[in-house]
């Protein structure tokens, strides 16, 4: 890749998906030296647990001629996750795809403000073995054909150790916490982890591996209810109580972790071929699919939640595979959408020892009647029809049976 000064003179520009840690930090000096590129660091808030003040002061620190940081998370939650919720998206039928979700907002940005800025190049941190690499690098294609993608970490291998080195022989001031085993990632929709002994897919994730969740045997010995309220497939509040997405998440998170709820362990199979052991602790997003998966049990007709399992299942592998941006997951959910046209009301959840069970429900839409499903007083099934039906309905079957009935085979 050729990289330099612009006609004029200038250093051409690239935008660093910063995070404000080891591997993204030194990649300042990289991208400068190597490059000879300016660098504007920019700093995405989806919910992690950052300190705006501290990582814009670290990056000018360490050479960028900007940094940005932008508090994305109304935006994350109103087009990333409650999409995503909608479309019950958990990647093999496991994963609520915290991560994965949360990476196109942060590529939108990136490439608003390479626009912005005129800049050339858009840089990620990602590695050569993971999925972020493709989340990365086809969403901005898809969003910036003209841009060029540069990935230190995929280019330039570097050991934790190197990389302290190289910090250390030119004078950057790096944040080094304690060394932890482990690769995490949070935002407001889950954490991730993955690394040292989990790599071992016999091993029991070690405790120190979760950090949001209470283990569901130290979880209170009491259960809570809590009822949350839908409308249009969209929670707008619990417990009676309005609240924002971003409020509403982070207040929900706050309550399954304490009854242990949302801890996932998985051996799960990246884009790239390889399976890989991640463990997750998604205590909201796991309370809420289940609560909106049994609203749309009580709302929507029998067909429809048939068919919309396949597209949630490919709406999942979309997202996970880094193709937000593309054609079908647009058009798959102006199909989920539609679906969601009567899923408003509110479910009770019993929360106990690191379950969220559905055990209540009810919607000004229900298609529940009572009259047909009771066998009390008030039963206004037509109990005659019965036979006719079962007569229709196994008549393919009888015909198939008396044919069959004659041949040899």
């Amino acid at each position: 890749m050729t990289t330099g000064k612009k006609a004029s003179g200038e250093r051409e520009r690239v935008v660093l998906a910063y995070s404000g840690g080891l591997d993204t930090s030194v990649a300042i000096r990289w991208l400068h030296d190597k490059y000879d590129l300016d660098v504007i660091a920019v700093a995405v808030n989806v919910g992690q647990p950052d300190n705006e003040d501290d990582i814009i002061a670290r990056a000018m620190a360490i050479g960028a001629i900007k940094a940005e940081y932008v508090d994305a998370r109304e935006e994350f939650v109103t087009d990333y996750i409650w999409p995503s919720l909608k479309a019950n998206a958990m990647y093999q039928g496991v994963y609520p795809l915290s991560t994965a979700v949360a990476r196109p907002v942060i590529i939108k940005k990136l490439v608003e403000i390479a626009k912005r800025e005129g800049a050339a190049y858009i840089a990620h941190g990602c590695t050569a073995k993971g999925n972020d690499q493709v989340r990365f690098d086809v969403g901005i294609m898809s969003l910036g054909p003209e841009l060029k993608i540069i990935a230190p970490m995929r280019d330039w291998v570097m050991t934790r150790e190197e990389a302290v080195e190289y910090a250390r022989a030119n004078n950057l001031p790096i944040a080094l916490k304690k060394k932890s085993p482990y690769s995490i990632d949070e935002n407001l929709w889950g954490r991730s982890c993955e690394c040292g002994p989990l790599e071992d897919p016999w091993m029991e994730p070690p405790e120190d591996s979760c950090d949001w969740t209470a283990r569901p045997e130290d979880a209170p010995d009491e259960p809570e209810y809590l009822e949350i309220t839908f409308e249009r497939g969209i929670p707008v509040g619990y417990n009676g109580k309005e609240m924002g997405g971003v409020a509403l998440i982070t207040e929900l998170n706050r309550i399954a972790s304490r009854h242990g709820i949302g801890r996932i362990d998985h051996v799960e199979d990246r884009l790239i071929g390889v399976k890989s052991r991640e463990t997750y602790e998604c205590p909201a997003a796991v309370m809420l699919i289940a609560a909106h998966r049994d609203m749309e049990f009580l709302t929507v007709e029998k067909d429809v939640l048939e068919f919309k399992r396949g597209v949630e299942q490919k709406y999942s592998e979309l997202v996970y595979n880094g193709l937000w941006f593309g054609a079908l997951r647009e058009s798959l959910d102006r199909f989920i959408d539609d679906t969601q046209k009567f899923v408003t009301g509110t479910v009770r959840l019993k929360l106990f020892k690191g379950s969220a069970a559905a055990v209540g429900r009810r919607s000004d839409y229900s298609l529940y009647e009572e009259g047909l499903s009771t066998y009390s007083e008030g039963d206004s099934f037509d109990h005659a029809s019965a036979v006719g039906f079962i007569y229709c309905w196994g008549l393919p079957n009888r015909t198939a049976a008396k044919a069959h009935k004659k041949s040899k085979r």
